[in-house]
């Protein structure tokens, strides 16, 4: 079963600080929540590219530590991009982030994850049971850092 998650907020900035800050790949980090141990393992550059591989590793609880490796696609320069799992623990992995400049130089922060489970009909309960929770927790925290990171 396929599953998306969205996610929307509104930050205290004008959409090309936002880009700024989520162009940068290594504030991945800073926006991840410390229980992961995040780690980007690969070199990345200043700022993303359209192909840009970034090889990551990350703690998933009940899981355990896995190797993550997600292309950077479809850049839209200060609108959007796409981060797609190449290896990962998912079958499937699509995030797309947008930004919309709202009124008094505000801005509109879109996340939709579709995603989607192995291991079939045993995938699926897993979902329901522990990764919707784990991925809105991991959501909720980014939102947090995110609003900090810009706050007015």
């Amino acid at each position: 079963m396929v599953h998306t998650l969205d996610r929307t907020q509104e930050l205290d900035a004008a959409s090309d600080a936002v880009w700024r800050f989520i162009a940068t790949p290594r504030n991945l980090n800073r926006i991840t929540p410390p229980d992961l141990h995040f780690e980007i393992v690969s070199d990345v550059p200043e700022t993303m590219y359209d192909g840009l591989l970034i090889e990551y590793r990350l703690t998933i609880p009940v899981f355990g530590r896995r190797q993550w490796v997600s292309e950077i696609k479809h850049i839209q320069e200060g609108v959007g991009f796409v981060d797609e799992q190449r290896v990962g623990p998912y079958r499937f992995w699509y995030h797309e982030h947008r930004l919309r400049t709202l009124a008094d130089r505000r801005t509109s922060m879109t996340d939709r994850v579709t995603y989607a489970l192995p291991f079939g009909v045993v995938g699926d309960l897993v979902h329901r049971w522990i990764v919707l929770g784990q991925l809105q927790c991991i959501f909720d925290h980014r939102a947090a850092r995110l609003s900090e990171v810009f706050r007015g």
